[in-house]
């Protein structure tokens, strides 16, 4: 039997990357990481806590670093839970499928009308009317990041909003 197929299920693939921190925090601290433009290493817990404010300690060249607020108060991006993030993609879907709906019950219609405005004017509606549901996700995405809350209310509110009636109830349009 070989010596080391035993602890081969003990091993995980990457396991002698040297990237990887094993040891206490205190070394990982002091040691300097090169990282990728744009990366930063983030603070050790005692830190982020407050507890070890290094310009208390004495040292002239640090800068106190401002304590974390709460979710939403940043402006920054919240991170969001599996639920909250199988909801978004249901809804995208829905979206998606309002956005096709809308493009088969446009493209039912006929367009009776002989003037040229008239005819621009039902064309411009119609395109808008297809692009409707990508764009309320895209706006109500990009405008509630620090409030998934009222980005799911709004979103909801838009599949109610939204809904293909033209594909839904049928355009008059005999088959």
């Amino acid at each position: 039997m070989n010596p080391t197929q035993g602890d081969d299920a003990l091993n995980w693939a990457g396991d002698d990357d040297p990237t990887l921190q094993v040891g206490d925090d205190n070394r990982a601290a002091t040691d300097p990481v090169e990282l990728a433009e744009g990366w930063t290493v983030a603070e050790p817990s005692s830190r982020a806590h407050g507890a070890g404010d290094s310009a208390a300690v004495g040292d002239a060249d640090a800068t106190p670093t401002p304590t974390p607020t709460p979710a939403g108060d940043s402006g920054q991006p919240v991170a969001q839970s599996s639920a909250a993030l199988i909801g978004l993609g249901i809804l995208g879907g829905i979206y998606l499928l309002y956005t096709i709906g809308w493009f088969i019950g446009v493209s039912r219609l006929n367009q009776p009308i002989s003037d040229p405005v008239s005819e621009f004017m039902f064309s411009l509606g119609s395109w808008l009317a297809v692009a409707a549901p990508l764009v309320w996700f895209g706006v109500i995405f990009w405008l509630t990041t620090s409030r998934p809350r009222a980005r799911l209310l709004w979103l909801l509110a838009g599949v109610v909003l939204l809904a293909p009636l033209s594909f839904i109830v049928g355009t008059g349009v005999s088959a």
